[in-house]
């Protein structure tokens, strides 16, 4: 005879996070408090940011994710859009968090290095040339 099986415990959900329309400023520090309870309770791997329900995206919007993502980055998360519009993926290349927010390269590294490496270790770009100016001391 056979003992009962042991249960398997649950599998852990992905962390999603639904925005909806107002998302206000006042919202956003909201949003942020709720995040380290929502990875807390969810599986690894990135938090899931549903945008679907956001309308017509503004600033507002955009300093939610930004800050979302700051948030996730801090937890060791990373963060990905769904049912994000053009409109948002348009505001948010113009405000230059495109890459930041939906590459798939930002998922699992929200607070890694940057692409091209340290400031120091790029290099130039070709045809730039410094000025100088008659009296400059020579390098």
């Amino acid at each position: 005879m056979t003992g009962p099986e042991p249960e398997n415990p649950p599998t852990p959900s992905p962390a999603v996070l639904v925005l909806a329309q107002p998302v206000t400023r006042a919202e956003v520090a909201r949003l942020c408090e709720r995040l380290p309870a929502l990875v807390r309770r969810a599986g690894p791997g990135p938090v899931t940011v549903d945008v679907g329900g956001v309308g017509r995206p503004d600033l507002a919007v955009v300093e939610a994710l930004a800050r979302l993502r700051l948030t996730a980055g801090r937890l060791g998360r990373g963060i990905q859009l769904r049912n994000a519009p053009g409109e948002l993926r348009r505001l948010l290349s113009w405000a230059g968090l495109d890459e930041a927010l939906t590459a798939p390269a930002a998922l699992g590294h929200a607070l890694g290095p940057e692409p091209g490496g340290e400031a120091e270790q790029r290099e130039e770009a070709l045809g730039v040339q410094e000025g100088v100016e008659p009296g400059d001391p020579a390098p």
